[in-house]
């Protein structure tokens, strides 16, 4: 097993990197199996949160309306990953949204990383379930669910639980072995920013029909735009 790396977990508006966005990241820096530092931001997502995600995590909008945008806390994540190893409970979920952040600032992000989703799910087969709730149930350890940087020092805990339990028979699997990184990869293009024209047309489309958007115009991609003017366009007509 490694004994440096960083943990990182993220709350998103939902499952789908290319439509959903960050709200929340949380990192735990792991140096020779000791907690070395955590860091953790609130990310405005520049649009209204549906209430099942205020439900799910507990953070509401006026707690998102101050916080820096993906374009500001991703260059700060940067300063807190280097060029460490990946840890997360179903790390590629978390490494997909940050890619597809990577990509859209042109920014470099290839890494390696451990999924303690993957070693539960092969040596915990008998558990009910192998969410990191359930884990931390089943190891006693503290958790604050749903909330980013809760979830990234549960994360680190659960790593060292299972690596104690584990790690000496996956020894034997060598290039198998789940305790050992692995490449990290998830393709997706980059957004490019709403255009002049789409600003004006949304703008045109929401003061005719006298309508109050949940979403910052400003801060829709092209193709998100071009989806709002496509539902405006269809349900109001011009």
């Amino acid at each position: 097993m490694i004994e440096s790396y960083v943990c990182v977990d993220l709350e998103t508006t939902g499952l789908d990197p290319k439509r959903d966005k960050i709200i929340e990241i949380g990192a735990v820096k792991v140096v020779n199996n000791e907690i070395a530092a955590e860091w953790g931001t609130f990310v405005n997502p520049g649009r209204k949160l549906e209430e099942r995600i205020v439900q799910l995590t507990g953070i509401c909008d006026e707690q998102l309306e101050d916080a820096p945008g993906i374009e500001e806390a991703f260059p700060q994540l940067l300063g807190v990953i280097g060029e460490e190893v990946l840890l997360g409970h179903r790390v590629l979920f978390d490494y997909s949204f940050l890619k597809k952040a990577a990509v859209d600032q042109k920014l470099p992000f290839e890494r390696s990383g451990i999924d303690t989703l993957g070693i539960a799910r092969k040596y915990l087969k008998d558990l009910e379930s192998r969410g990191l709730v359930h884990l931390c149930q089943h190891y006693g350890i503290s958790h604050n669910a749903h909330r980013a940087l809760g979830d990234a020092k549960a994360t680190v805990q659960l790593y060292q639980k299972l690596a104690e339990q584990f790690s000496s028979m996956e020894a034997a699997e060598e290039e198998k072995n789940l305790f050992n990184p692995r490449p990290l990869h998830f393709h997706v293009k980059r957004d490019t920013p709403i255009t002049t024209a789409q600003k004006e047309q949304l703008y045109k489309l929401l003061d005719k029909h006298k309508l109050i958007v949940e979403y910052d115009v400003a801060k829709l991609t092209r193709s998100e735009a071009s989806r709002r003017i496509d539902q405006l366009l269809a349900k109001y007509g011009r």
